[in-house]
């Protein structure tokens, strides 16, 4: 591109090889390091091997961000930023892309000498990061074949730079449409912390924003992935399938599966995972949506709520939890830490203890045969009267929950009388009861099913089937999630556990001031 004569500069059509292929992943990979900046190259004037090649548009490009500058490491003869060359680049800069008005443009090292920026040799290739399935060695210098249309699939949690590496090859290989597979359901169910991954929409419209800015002159078809086949099993006009190290072993089953239905296999090209360096314990080593969900742990999720009816200068949270997830245990650890902790289920004991607020209105709503020979209650009598029957079980819960939240208030107090200022009530039924109402902030525990299961087994000496039938007749995980504010898991070690309340506890630190501000 030339930027010192008066004509216009135009982009040069650049050959896509798989070096090119492997430079726009070591670039994505790159700048996994400042996660903060959403990358993006942008593949239009890349050209694959095709006899049909598309003439690059006339029009202007709308970004999804329209650029605010223009960098570029142009070197100037006098070492200044020359006016020309940045009126150039702004000139260019606007007739691809709509931008903002009064872009800026910089010169990067306008001055560099030769041995500032040493170059790297050019005859160095960058190591190979796409690999095509058949075995026959590639160079770098080869062209890349363009095919009509294609296939790539994933969850795209969190748009990262492992994504956008397949998205792109993808997209480079494709001239006319690539069909997405976007995965939903069933296949979601086995993924880490499936409660924090972004909901299936969201994911859809961060993915067809990104698409629509590298190569506006795809058409894209973004689809819900229910099965680990999808299209690429079935579409006999699809010509390839990009996949990534862990999903090439997939990738051959679908052809597997296309051939067992006359249909001819795809095209398979494999990209290696990008490593994270900066990975933490008991994450993977690569860049990936799970660990980012993991990262959210502990942090606030949304704003805390406002409750000026709370005792002043009392900050509350309430903790809550599907049956052996691990939420008493955090309860204590928060405890430790410096927390005023109200166990709802003591608090329950003392209702419905002889005496005890709850006691009279119960044995007349359930009758005198719920108790035990020396006037208790009963619980397990008691329980399986309104087990599985909801009319029974909102008379009892009737009953029950004021006076538990009418206790929990009394404790409120007494933690402000003991020079407290951070209260967690914690209840496994808090949403079920309302009580979110009186809390700043909800904190929940949340585990996979299965190791609920288990523990509620070996805890409670329960069979499978009853231990699922418990968690049946509580609200799930991700109902729990969709209404909290800080999210925790005792999925790992304890110390792991540990480190996540610690990180949770320091948060909410930073905010007491903010929110003390408020209550006053």
């Amino acid at each position: 591109m030339c930027l010192v004569g008066p004509a216009q500069p135009q982009a040069s059509p650049v050959q896509a090889t798989f070096e090119v292929l492997d430079f726009i992943a070591h670039l994505y990979a790159g700048a996994d390091a400042h996660r903060h900046l959403d990358v993006r190259v942008l593949l239009t004037n890349i050209r694959t091997k095709s006899a049909s090649a598309p003439t690059p548009s006339a029009s202007v490009q709308n970004l999804a961000h329209p650029p605010e500058v223009v960098l570029t490491d142009f070197q100037t003869l006098d070492g200044s930023q020359y006016n020309p060359v940045k009126q150039q680049l702004v000139r260019y800069a606007t007739s691809c892309y709509s931008c903002c008005p009064r872009l800026a443009s910089v010169l990067l090292y306008p001055d560099y000498g030769a041995g500032e920026l040493p170059a790297e040799p050019r005859d160095v290739p960058l190591p190979s990061t796409i690999r095509p399935a058949s075995p026959v060695g590639r160079s770098p210098k080869q062209p890349v074949r363009g095919y009509h249309r294609g296939a790539v699939g994933g969850t795209f949690d969190r748009l990262h730079n492992a994504h956008k590496v397949l998205l792109s090859v993808a997209c480079v290989l494709a001239q006319e449409q690539l069909v997405v597979g976007v995965a939903d359901k069933d296949l979601l169910k086995s993924k880490l912390l499936p409660e924090l991954l972004q909901p299936y929409a969201q994911r859809v419209e961060h993915l067809s924003e990104f698409l629509v800015d590298i190569k506006p002159s795809l058409t894209f078809d973004v689809i819900p992935l229910l099965d680990p086949y999808g299209p690429a099993g079935s579409d006999p006009s699809l010509e390839f399938l990009v996949v990534s190290e862990e999903t090439y072993r997939g990738g051959m089953a679908v052809n597997r599966f296309r051939l067992e239905n006359d249909l001819e296999e795809l095209t398979l090209y494999q990209i290696q995972l990008l490593k994270d360096p900066s990975h933490m314990e008991n994450e993977e080593d690569k860049v990936s949506s799970s660990s980012l969900r993991q990262r959210m742990l502990g942090n606030l999720l949304r704003p805390p709520c406002e409750r000026p009816e709370l005792p002043p200068c009392l900050y509350v949270i309430g903790l809550t939890g599907i049956s052996g997830s691990g939420k008493s245990s955090v309860a204590q650890r928060l405890k430790g830490l410096g927390a005023f902790v109200i166990d709802s289920d003591q608090l329950g004991h003392r209702a419905y203890a002889p005496g005890g607020p709850a006691y009279q209105p119960v044995v007349e709503a359930f009758g005198a045969d719920i108790l035990h020979k020396d006037g208790v209650i009963n619980r397990k009598v008691l329980g399986s009267r309104v087990f599985g029957n909801k009319k029974q079980l909102k008379i009892l819960t009737d009953i029950v929950w004021p006076i538990i939240a009418k206790l929990a208030r009394e404790e409120m107090d007494r933690a402000v009388t003991e020079g407290k200022h951070v209260c967690v009530i914690d209840a496994a039924l808090l949403l079920e009861a309302g009580w979110q109402n009186m809390v700043h902030e909800v904190w929940t525990v949340v585990i996979p099913e299965t190791e609920a299961i288990r523990r509620i087994v070996e805890r409670d000496g329960l069979s499978d089937t009853a231990a699922q039938s418990r968690l049946q007749s509580q609200m799930s995980g991700q109902q729990l999630v969709d209404q909290s504010h800080v999210v925790l898991s005792t999925l790992w070690e304890p110390h792991v556990t540990q480190r996540q309340v610690e990180k949770a506890w320091t948060l909410l630190q930073k905010r007491l001031p903010k929110a003390h501000q408020a209550l006053d």
